[in-house]
C-alpha cells in the first residue's frame, strides 16, 4: 500500500506543517504512554518564544515528527496511532488487514505510510479492511475517500444520516451501523464502539480498546490544552460537559483524544473536569455583574443587541481573567481560548440551566 507520489505544493505544506510543528515538539519519552517505533521521531527542544500568547508547556507536547510530517507509534500490542500534531487516529494491526479509527485530512496519506511502516515491521497485512468513524465531522474522517470503495466503514446510525445530508464524496457513507453498542472484532482484534447519547456532536462515540487499556474519544478531553474554543464547538454543552464523566468512567489507561500531539492519561481528565468547573464557577460569579451601565448607555438608541452584546462581553471577561491565571502554564492556550469557552459557557447556563441574569423575569 504504497501511496502515489504527491505534487510539489503538497509537499512544501506538509514543509510548512513541520516546521510549524517543530517549535512544540519534545523527545518521544517525556510525553508518550505507548512506545515510539525506531527512527520515527527526532527530540527536539520546546520554544519559549512564542508570539502573543504564553508559551505552551513542554508537558503539553508531542514527539517529533519524521520528514514526511507525521508520528506513529505503539500504544501496546498491535494498537497503534498516528498525529501530525493537529490532529490523531488510531490503527489495529490485525492478522487479517488494518483496522483504522478516523482518517484526518491533515494527515491523509500520512496515514498509509505509518500503516506501512507499522505492518513492514511487524509482516502483517498493510491493507485496510476496517475503517470506524468517530463522528461525522470532516476534520476527523474528511481523509476517507483514500481507502477505496471495498473499506468496511462503521459508524453511529446518526452518522450515516448526516453524511447522506452531507453528500460529501471525500466521506463516504459507512457501510455497517449501530444504534447503542457494537463489539466489532477483526483478525484476532476487537473494539467495542458505544453510543452514550450526543455530546459534541449528535452521534460522537466512544471506542474502546479493552485489551489495552485504550480509550478513543474525540473532541471530549484535550490532553495538556484547554478545549478547543467555545467548548470544542460542541452543539450540546450539558451533554458534553457530562461526556467527560462518561470517558473517566472507563477503565482505561491511555486516551487517544483525536487532537494534537500527545496522548492522554488518567490525570489528564482530572485536571480538564477541575478546569470546567472552575470555568462554570467563574462564569457563574460573573452574572451578578451590574448590567445598568449597559441599558443606561444603549437603552436611548433602541439597540437591544448592543446592550446583550457589551453585557454579555463583559461578563465572559470578567469569568476568564481568573481562570486564565490560574491555568496558564498548567494547560496549554489557556489564555488563547479561555475567553472564548467562558463565553460559551455563560450561554449554556442561560439557555440550557435557566440562569438568566439580569434578562430573567421581570420583577
Amino acid at each position: 500500500m504504497t501511496p502515489e507520489p504527491r505534487p510539489t505544493t503538497t509537499a512544501n505544506r506538509r514543509a510548512f506543517l513541520r516546521t510549524a510543528t517543530a517549535a512544540l515538539a519534545v523527545p518521544a519519552a517525556a510525553v508518550l504512554v505507548g512506545e515510539a517505533l525506531p527512527g520515527t521521531a527526532h527530540a527536539a527542544t520546546a520554544s519559549t518564544d512564542l508570539p502573543d500568547f504564553a508559551p505552551v508547556p513542554i508537558a503539553a507536547t508531542g514527539p517529533a515528527l519524521n520528514e514526511q510530517g507525521y508520528f506513529v507509534g505503539r500504544i501496546k500490542g498491535n494498537l497503534y496511532w498516528v498525529t501530525d500534531a493537529y490532529y490523531q487516529a488510531m490503527f489495529l494491526s490485525t492478522r487479517e488487514g488494518v483496522l483504522l479509527v478516523d482518517a484526518p485530512p491533515t494527515i491523509g496519506n500520512n496515514l498509509l505510510r505509518a500503516i506501512a511502516e507499522v505492518t513492514r515491521a511487524n509482516g502483517r497485512p498493510s491493507k485496510v479492511t476496517h475503517l470506524v468513524y468517530t463522528h461525522s465531522h470532516a476534520d476527523h474522517i474528511g481523509a476517507a475517500h483514500l481507502f477505496g470503495k471495498h473499506v468496511v466503514r462503521i459508524a453511529h446510525s446518526e452518522t450515516r444520516r448526516l453524511l447522506r445530508l452531507e453528500a460529501d464524496p471525500n466521506r463516504p457513507l459507512p457501510t455497517v451501523t449501530f444504534d447503542d453498542h457494537l463489539d466489532l472484532r477483526v483478525g484476532g482484534e476487537r473494539l467495542e464502539l458505544a453510543h452514550h447519547g450526543p455530546n459534541h456532536s449528535p452521534d460522537n462515540i466512544f471506542v474502546y480498546a479493552p485489551d489495552h487499556a485504550t480509550l478513543m474519544v474525540v473532541d471530549i478531553l484535550y490532553p495538556g490544552w484547554v478545549p478547543f474554543r467555545n467548548l470544542a464547538v460542541s452543539q450540546d454543552i450539558p451533554a458534553w460537559v457530562k461526556a467527560q464523566d462518561t470517558a473517566m468512567s472507563y477503565p482505561w489507561k491511555t486516551l487517544v483524544g483525536g487532537h494534537l500531539g500527545r496522548l492522554g492519561v488518567r490525570a489528564d481528565g482530572e485536571v480538564q473536569k477541575r478546569y470546567i468547573a472552575d470555568l462554570t464557577d467563574s462564569v457563574k460569579a460573573a452574572m451578578s455583574l451590574d448590567p445598568t451601565p449597559y441599558f443606561q448607555k444603549y437603552g436611548p438608541s433602541g439597540n437591544s443587541w448592543a446592550i446583550f452584546k457589551t453585557y454579555l462581553d463583559a461578563v465572559a471577561q470578567q469569568a476568564a481573567g481568573p481562570v486564565i491565571a490560574k491555568y496558564t502554564g498548567v494547560l496549554a492556550a489557556a489564555d488563547v481560548f479561555t475567553l472564548d469557552n467562558a463565553a460559551t459557557m455563560l450561554e449554556s447556563l442561560r439557555i440550557d440551566a435557566g440562569l438568566l441574569g439580569p434578562f430573567g423575569t421581570r420583577p
